[in-house]
């Protein structure tokens, strides 16, 4: 009898540990994907008057910004708004522009959608056609531009804006101007942006309110994306990473920034002055001033961040 109780109290001491051990466990993890709270944002405004600015670019000097619906691109440099360039049909400058991104000698390279195709305009302004389209047609409406670890140019290209009809793609763009497609049959894909270790591709895909991610290797097409992180209540737009490879996300319409471990997980959220953020930025001398377009007060803010952005493939110098 006693060797029996023995072992019966043994078998109720282990199943309770197991328990507890269980419980402790779920706990954890509960934690560490528990829901992050609201965060007062220290945003600065910057510029206003803008036409549903888009695209901010850092140079290492000044930022460029689109207006997706005027008719002028913006440059800031020390606290000064200047036109850095306005749309022309002759000699031809550009219809409608939307993201933009600069390469190590200062070019700035722009998506119109207005004529479906990416463009690109020297320090001085001169305009050029990089790619006026995919297989004989024009590109649907051109979003965002990202250079990848290959030096060549990779933008996202959306088409109707419906979770059912996934009919937008990525392409990549060589210095010759050729286009070829690396990724297809995705839902209004928009913001687009490397992995600081060159090893993934991450999208948002606006209609089915998500960011996936592709492994990426040169000359090769992508596919079979996964679910990085989903962020409904809005679209995720324009998104840009910091030197630890967290991921800022523009929620338009849901009015914040998503901060996202590597993860998957939410670190942060960031409410920003209005509902329509739309893109992201890391500027400033040391990479640690993150902008932000707003479209619905039309401006562009700044805040200064703890960790630096990284530092895009095909950038001017800038500092670690």
């Amino acid at each position: 009898m006693k060797s029996k109780q023995f072992w019966s109290l043994l078998l109720i001491t282990t199943g309770v540990l197991a328990v507890i051990l269980v419980l402790g466990s779920a706990g954890c993890k509960s934690q560490k994907k528990g829901k992050p709270v609201q965060e007062t944002a220290k945003w600065q405004l910057v510029a206003k008057g803008f036409n549903f600015p888009e695209g901010p670019a850092w140079d290492g000097h000044r930022l460029y910004v689109s207006n997706c619906y005027g008719d002028w691109i913006a440059r800031i440099e020390n606290g000064t708004v200047d036109t850095f360039l306005t749309a022309r049909q002759s000699p031809f400058t550009f219809a409608k522009t939307n993201g933009l991104t600069v390469d190590r000698e200062g070019n700035l390279y722009a998506c119109d959608f207005g004529i479906g195709a990416i463009l690109r305009f020297s320090p001085q302004g001169e305009s050029h056609v990089v790619s006026r389209g995919y297989l004989g047609r024009p590109f649907h409406r051109p979003n965002d531009l990202a250079f990848g670890p290959d030096g060549n140019l990779y933008f996202t290209d959306p088409n109707h804006y419906n979770p059912d009809q996934p009919d937008g793609a990525v392409y990549r763009i060589s210095p010759d101007g050729a286009a070829v497609s690396v990724a297809d049959s995705l839902a209004f894909p928009n913001g687009i942006a490397f992995s600081p270790d060159g090893r993934f591709l991450y999208v948002c895909e606006s209609a089915r309110h998500r960011v996936v991610r592709f492994a990426w290797a040169a000359d090769r097409k992508l596919e079979s994306p996964e679910i990085f992180a989903e962020l409904p209540g809005g679209d995720p737009d324009g998104i840009a990473f910091d030197r630890d490879g967290n991921l800022y996300v523009a929620h338009f319409g849901g009015g914040a920034v998503y901060v996202i471990a590597p993860d998957g997980g939410v670190l942060r959220i960031l409410p920003t002055p209005g509902k329509k953020p739309s893109n992201l930025e890391f500027g400033g001398a040391d990479l640690r001033t993150l902008f932000l377009t707003e479209d619905e007060t039309n401006a562009v803010y700044k805040m200064q961040v703890e960790i630096p952005g990284a530092k895009l493939f095909n950038s001017p110098a800038m500092s670690e």
